[in-house]
């Protein structure tokens, strides 16, 4: 199972971060290979506390689609609405420079795999609270899902 705990599965996004430039054209969507970046920053800023969002997760989104999304092997389909806190069209952060921006992710994913992050018990806004393991799961997907968005 492919996590942000282990460094090879780290490295390997990483290395797929960095095949993305800023006129990469997506698959899917309607976020720029820009806003994307944003958006998984973002994201990551949520998990550690930095991005407030709203959180209404039900009974069933907490246990049986939690699980699902996080342990069962398949690849998050295409589609899902994102919260608007973590939109880079609504609430999320703007793109302003591209590397800029990448380095941010960077930085970001070190202090969220850092061995001092926080993130046991932390609530996501969908699946409620989470694990350290189930957060580092949760990264892997969420960025992997994001980069073939952008066939990367």
């Amino acid at each position: 199972m492919r996590t942000l705990q282990n460094t090879r599965d780290r490295n390997e996004l990483l290395e797929r971060m960095l095949r993305v430039g800023p006129n990469s054209e997506p698959r899917w969507g309607k976020m720029s290979a820009h806003q994307m970046i944003c958006h998984v920053a973002d994201a990551f800023r949520m998990a550690i506390g930095e991005r407030p969002v709203l959180c209404a997760p039900s009974l069933v989104e907490r246990t049986a689609i939690k699980w699902l999304a996080l342990y069962v092997p398949l690849r998050w389909p295409a589609g899902f609405t994102t919260l608007p806190e973590l939109d880079q069209e609504q609430g999320g952060t703007r793109p302003d420079d591209f590397a800029a921006d990448v380095a941010q992710l960077e930085r970001l994913i070190d202090r969220v795999t850092a061995p001092t992050r926080a993130l046991d018990g932390r609530i996501h806004p969908v699946f409620g609270a989470m694990s350290d393991a189930a957060w580092l799961r949760w990264g892997y997907l969420h960025m992997d899902h994001h980069l073939r968005q952008f066939d990367a």
